[in-house]
């Protein structure tokens, strides 16, 4: 066995190109990491593992599940194949009752082209943490023999029991136990050919007007646009659906479901700051002085939005995995936090066990969707008072340095101490990825702002400016370039093509 498998990391999954003759995830390599996990089970005291597998609609899909089934197999676990499923059910799969295998992995590359694919892992305590992936692919890179005692390859259905759930979610928010709840509401559902497009139909059973869906069927070369709510064609996409249909509201998944968007019936999207703030607009009005934790590139109207509906807005690292932790964390210390979201799209609500699931985070917002509509109000009202920023970008400074983890730190740092000397630079307070910068502009307060901080696994520096006046992402984007123009290992080119373009 091959031990290039660290290459396949990324974050808490493995992801890889699996087409094409030279691929690094492979058949045999997929197998060779599904024993590793069961293998990994064993050492954590469970003897005789259940592992559920799922997938999602890419082409690769059922080749690497039937892979991952026989190397789970040949490792000495009892396997139940799902399918076409979603990250999420697969989770769910492993808590509910008549199932309940001890470990599920789901075959998926989220939003990324139709020849990649890769595998994300949970336990009955949610998804695995990096530590944990390290460990399983140690464990698949060794020489070890990874066999067992074969149990047997079962095939069973449990998206149906997923969407059940749903339902009932629906009919538990809307507190009612009619059949057709959602009558009158008109949703367009867009799974861009992902694994999703089943939502529709459950929206239809309760009685909801789904006309005007798109991209429902699965499709593994994702013929119409890339499913990901953060993409540009897919967003607009969804919106003209919507226009065009004259809907209430469309909702759009990407290709595992574990995100999502909405637009409103005008056809504005409603991902990113705006979301974050819709679901904690909901959140926050049956129980303000709650904590929303964010990753740390929310923007400051954001920040003024929660507070202003009477919650606190906790900032955390980049990463899903990281504001779930956080948000965990934070309960278990006794601070009241229901809700764990990345501008991503990636939510984790409490009451759903913190589990990024965007098909769930959908229909909690649908049910406040009929609410509203039945008293004459839409969903973009309740973020009508968001202050959005006048001027954004996002720059991503390349470290060709050898040692780029130290050079990015040295550039974080060089800031951090420019900042402490400097009129008009404060080092924000919640800052804790990075260095976040707030700015007074044009004799403002706390009008704009930077966020510097180092990529989790690429050799970039991800910068992040906002502005609330015109000019601002200009004026801060030159400060910086000052700043880091002595630092050596970066590459300011993006920077610096970005002030050019701007004069």
């Amino acid at each position: 066995m091959s031990t290039g498998l660290r290459g396949l990391k990324s974050g808490t999954d493995v992801r890889g190109r699996a087409l094409g003759d030279d691929a690094p995830l492979t058949a045999a390599v997929t197998g060779r990491i599904g024993a590793a996990f069961v293998q990994w089970l064993k050492e954590r005291g469970v003897d005789n593992p259940r592992i559920a597998l799922g997938r999602d609609s890419r082409i690769t899909g059922e080749m690497l599940l039937n892979a991952c089934a026989e190397g789970c197999h040949q490792a000495g676990a009892q396997v139940e194949t799902y399918g076409l499923c979603t990250t999420p059910a697969m989770y769910m799969s492993l808590i509910t009752e008549g199932y309940g295998c001890d470990g599920a992995i789901m075959i998926t590359a989220s939003h990324h082209p139709y020849d990649r694919n890769g595998l994300k892992f949970f336990t009955k305590d949610g998804g695995i943490d990096s530590g944990d992936l390290d460990a399983i692919l140690d464990i698949a890179e060794s020489d070890a023999p990874l066999l067992g005692n074969a149990g047997p390859v079962m095939r069973r259905d449990f998206l149906p029991v997923y969407c059940e759930q749903l339902k009932d979610r629906i009919r538990q928010g809307l507190d009612t136990d009619v059949q057709k709840p959602l009558l009158g509401l008109h949703v367009v559902v867009d799974a861009g050919n992902g694994a999703g497009g089943f939502y529709a139909g459950l929206l239809e059973d309760l009685g909801a007007w789904v006309e005007g869906s798109q991209f429902l069927e699965p499709d593994g070369m994702f013929p119409h646009h890339i499913p990901n709510p953060e993409n540009e064609t897919a967003m607009a996409s969804i919106s003209a659906a919507v226009v065009n249909a004259e809907a209430d509201l469309g909702v759009i998944f990407d290709t595992d479901c574990d995100r999502a968007a909405i637009v409103d019936r005008t056809g504005r999207e409603i991902n990113r700051n705006r979301l974050i703030a819709l679901i904690s607009a909901i959140l926050l009005d049956k129980k303000p002085g709650c904590t929303i934790v964010t990753d740390s590139v929310t923007s400051s109207g954001l920040n003024q939005f929660i507070m202003e509906w009477g919650g606190e807005h906790y900032r955390y690292k980049r990463g899903y995995r990281n504001v779930i932790n956080e948000a965990k964390r934070l309960n278990a210390a006794g601070i009241d936090c229901p809700l764990a979201i990345e501008t991503s799209g990636h939510a984790a609500l409490r009451e759903n066990h913190f589990l990024d699931d965007g098909m769930y985070l959908v229909t909690v917002l649908i049910c406040e969707a009929m609410r509203l509509k039945q008293a004459g109000k839409d969903l973009s009202d309740l973020i009508a008072d968001l202050r959005e920023p006048v001027e954004s970008v996002e720059i991503r400074l390349d470290i060709p340095a050898e040692d780029f983890r130290s050079a990015g730190l040295i550039a974080i740092e060089k800031v951090v101490d420019h900042a402490a000397f400097s009129p008009g630079w404060h080092i924000a307070p919640d800052n804790r990825e990075g260095v976040r910068i707030n700015f007074d502009l044009d004799e403002g307060f706390n009008n704009g702002w930077f966020l510097l901080r180092l990529s989790v696994h690429d050799p970039v520096l991800p910068l992040n400016i906002e502005s609330d006046v015109p000019g601002g992402v200009q004026y801060m984007a030159k400060a910086l370039q000052d700043v880091l123009s002595a630092v050596e290992g970066i590459d300011l080119s993006k920077l610096k093509q970005f002030i050019e373009q701007e004069d």
